[in-house]
């Protein structure tokens, strides 16, 4: 679990493909690896990765064909920077929302705005993805808690003031990046329980009434 605070900027150290997917070697250039041990979580540009080898400077995670597949990491090089943030812990302060570091999509940045004290991001947005995404809701952008300030029909706007781009990967952002998008998990989680009463409700075994219910029942013939 995760906050979407971003604690440092990592930087890709080295990529090896395999026939499971990749292994990834990460700089950690300011995160505070000493409380870090084997089997930690750490997000990467908003992925929930394990950390199988490390020391005080970097580590190294294994990314399935599933997660290249689904991520962005299918564009990554080495070289380039990356979000990082530890597994929050119970005395964490909860300064973003709960991020559980699994990328539901990858959008594209489609246009970059200058506001003066901010700056306006706008993304694509699939329709799968829409009906969780709200105004003034929460989500992940490559790891990063973020509010959305707008919706259009097929984009959604980001307002980013210069802390935010300073501390994080967005300051590198240009109109064609393609970054990783986590909706908030709750919305995924009332969608689950929605669907799971309407199915309830139109159960026989659950009390639902049907025409096939009814028939077997001597009602109607």
């Amino acid at each position: 679990m995760f906050t979407g605070i971003i604690e440092a900027i990592g930087t890709i150290k080295a990529i090896n493909i395999n026939a499971q997917g990749a292994r990834l070697v990460i700089a950690t250039n300011n995160l505070d690896m000493s409380d870090v041990n084997l089997g930690d979580s750490i997000a990467t540009n908003g992925i929930c990765l394990t950390v199988v080898e490390y020391d005080q400077h970097s580590y190294s995670a294994d990314v399935s064909n599933e997660t290249l597949e689904r991520t962005g990491f299918a564009h990554y090089s080495v070289g380039m920077q990356v979000n990082l943030e530890k597994a929050m812990l119970p005395t964490t302060r909860f300064g973003g929302h709960i991020v559980s570091g699994h990328v539901d999509a990858v959008a594209d940045i489609v246009a970059i705005e200058n506001k003066g004290n901010s700056t306006d991001y706008w993304l694509s947005m699939r329709d799968d993805i829409a009906p969780y995404i709200a105004e003034k809701g929460s989500i992940t952008i490559d790891g990063v808690s973020l509010t959305v300030n707008s919706l259009s029909q097929d984009k959604f706007r980001l307002t980013i003031v210069p802390h935010t781009a300073e501390e994080t990967i967005i300051a590198s952002y240009q109109a064609g990046t393609k970054v990783n998008i986590e909706v908030d998990v709750m919305a995924r989680y009332i969608e689950r329980l929605l669907l799971k009463k309407s199915s309830a409700e139109h159960s026989p075994a659950m009390g639902g009434v049907t025409h096939d219910l009814l028939a077997k029942s001597g009602f109607i013939k």
